[in-house]
């Protein structure tokens, strides 16, 4: 059985291989930053919504949040739809001031955009630290995911899966840059629909249909069919967090923001908000709905976070788990690439040509270098995932709040308010970024609100304090 199930995954990364190749031929139109980190900006409405989207949606809503649904019941899917307008505010919020910006000031990243803004290099500096040490956690998130399910699905060990899940996407994001990336999370989006669609329905099949399995999911416990779930853990303090978290805060996640500068008009962002809402609430009611039913067919699991690829294995037969292994792989491999690749874009493009700018100019080196340091933090990742938690859902959290209490006011004021300055800039970054790491690391809630709402909070009085205190940077475009 495993070799039926492995097969058609096989072929599902050979096509993520051809597109990689494609993308790199690309390369060699136009410059070379611009191409690698942003694909020349070229992206239309479809592209931008399934990149936009698939980038979102990672092992969190595959693995992890369909782990918690099991875990929590239906409760948690209706929790889980509190994320349906993430894209409308992303490409909303920040789509078309932030592109038009992004091509005044030539940026290339987000801190080329902040740069821009406040001209402040220690902000650069706080910034491409704040970034890293976020998105090393975020990724191995990832990495994570990729591996178990390979694990669980295919009887893979856990050791073997990771190093083969992680070694294609460090390679064919190190390959193709930018281009590879929303290519391959175009098709990824698609096979996630119809991987979604897939399951959804060989559960209902199994479990005897939607009234049978809801049934069973009340003699197991009345409280998986509550709104609160068991142990009242989904109340209104945890509703608020839940959402700022993941729907209003994601405004401040830089793999997102970048895609609002990549891509080619006005008529790309609309098509792309109205389409990548729509994919948006399908993966999400669908996924999360399918680990709460789940537990009706498989009420004894003990790692939550294994019931997406049991049920895949349980459900469906041979051939069809192998499709369906395509469609978590596809969200957990599109968010890797874009993480990475953010984070290649801030060791090479904010800080090495930042105290090297003479080296701008030399392609061959920049395009050596872009490749080399996006391999080796996909090898540093694979180090980092080797020994894995039982839920990743919340290690996935704590990532995304880190960078959401940083960056979020810095990008948002500095787009609407014309007289925010580096030093409202910094004060907000430094105690949002501050403030959430204590909470976090000592797992203290104010009012028992997630560290993310008082993180935020005081990030922005900082933000408004400081401001005073600093002078209204010129808006001249930098020199690149």
């Amino acid at each position: 059985m495993a070799t039926e199930i492995i097969l058609p995954l096989l072929a599902y990364l050979v096509i993520v291989a051809a597109l990689s190749v494609f993308a790199a031929r690309k390369q060699r139109q136009g410059n070379f930053l611009t191409e690698y980190f942003l694909g020349n900006r070229s992206m239309g409405g479809f592209v931008l919504a399934m990149t936009i989207t698939t980038t979102y949606i990672s092992a969190s809503s595959f693995i992890g949040g369909p782990g918690a649904a099991y875990k929590y019941g239906l409760g948690w899917v209706l929790l889980a739809m509190v994320q349906v307008p993430a894209v409308w505010l992303s490409l909303g919020v920040l789509g078309k001031k932030f592109a038009i910006l992004a091509r005044r000031y030539n940026a290339v990243t987000l801190n080329d955009m902040l740069y821009a803004r406040y001209r402040s290099p220690l902000l650069i500096w706080l910034a491409s630290l704040s970034l890293l040490v976020a998105f090393i956690g975020a990724m191995t998130v990832q990495f994570i995911g990729g591996a178990r399910l390979l694990e669980t699905a295919a009887g893979i060990p856990y050791d073997t899966g990771l190093l083969i899940f992680g070694g294609t996407i460090a390679l064919y994001t190190a390959f193709g840059g930018f281009r590879a990336s929303v290519l391959n999370d175009a098709m990824q989006g698609i096979v996630m629909l119809i991987g979604t669609f897939l399951l959804l329905f060989a559960i209902l099949h199994q479990a005897g249909g939607l009234h049978a399995a809801v049934e069973k999911l009340h003699a197991i416990d009345p409280r998986l069919l509550s709104p609160q779930g068991p142990d009242n853990i989904i109340n209104p303090t945890f509703l608020t967090s839940f959402t700022v978290l993941v729907c209003f805060g994601v405004i401040g996640l830089p793999h997102t923001a970048v895609r609002c500068i990549s891509y080619k008009d006005s008529k790309a962002v609309h098509r792309a908000i109205v389409l990548g809402t729509a994919v948006v609430v399908i993966l999400m009611l669908g996924m999360h709905l399918a680990g709460a039913l789940g537990r009706a067919i498989l009420p004894d699991l003990t790692v939550p976070d294994r019931v997406i690829p049991t049920l895949m294995i349980t459900v469906l037969p041979p051939l069809a788990a192998g499709l369906f292994l395509a469609a978590p792989m596809a969200a957990i491999m599109s968010t890797i690439n874009a993480q990475l690749l953010q984070a290649s874009a801030t060791l090479v493009k904010d800080l090495y040509l930042r105290v090297a700018p003479q080296h701008m100019e030399n392609e061959s080196r920049l395009r050596a270098l872009s490749g080399t340091t996006t391999l080796l933090l996909g090898i540093l990742l694979l180090v980092a995932a080797w020994n894995p938690p039982d839920m990743i859902i919340w290690l996935n959290l704590l990532a995304f709040g880190g960078l959401e209490a940083v960056f979020l006011w810095p990008l948002v004021l500095g787009l609407y308010w014309e007289r925010a300055n580096a030093a409202g800039a910094i004060s907000g970054m430094v105690t949002g970024g501050s403030c959430y790491a204590f909470l976090a690391s000592l797992n203290w809630q104010i009012g028992d609100f997630h560290p993310i709402v008082p993180s935020l909070l005081l990030s922005l009085l900082a933000f408004l304090v400081g401001n005073l205190f600093g002078r209204v940077p010129s808006v001249d475009a930098p020199q690149q």
